[in-house]
């Protein structure tokens, strides 16, 4: 790997969490490109799903519910505030703790499915209504 390559992940590494979002986004603007691809593995997953009749054709609003947080808590509150930045860290893990806690409610298609991702890429039990 050359100096300038490990110098960039090395500046990378330091940033924080809402750096990261920033410069992901710039880059995304900058080169008309996407970060979306574990939103595309989760809506391949979600297919079969909407295929057995758990979701109704053609539905347009979506509600993500967190069934359960799962082992990493820590993951989960994370990903909370990632989808949800006015969330505060006690609002967050209240959010967490309880059950069937609506995440997002009448959200399109795509921010559903991007929540749905985030969540159970942290380790979260999630489901689109």
């Amino acid at each position: 790997m050359s100096d300038k390559v490990h110098q960039i992940i090395t500046d990378v590494e330091a940033l924080s969490v809402l750096e990261l979002a920033d410069l992901v986004k710039a880059l995304e603007d900058k080169f008309g490109v996407s970060a979306a691809a574990p939103v595309a593995a989760a809506a391949a997953s979600a297919a079969p799903a909407a295929a057995s009749g758990e979701g109704p054709e053609g539905q347009t609003s979506f509600d993500v519910i967190l069934a359960n947080a799962g082992a990493n808590k820590i993951a989960v509150i994370k990903a909370l505030r990632e989808i949800n930045p006015n969330l505060g860290l006690k609002d967050a893990k209240d959010l967490s703790e309880k059950p069937n806690a609506e995440i997002l409610t009448g959200a399109n298609k795509a921010a559903a499915e991007e929540a749905k991702a985030k969540l159970t890429a942290a380790g979260a039990t999630v489901t689109l209504k």
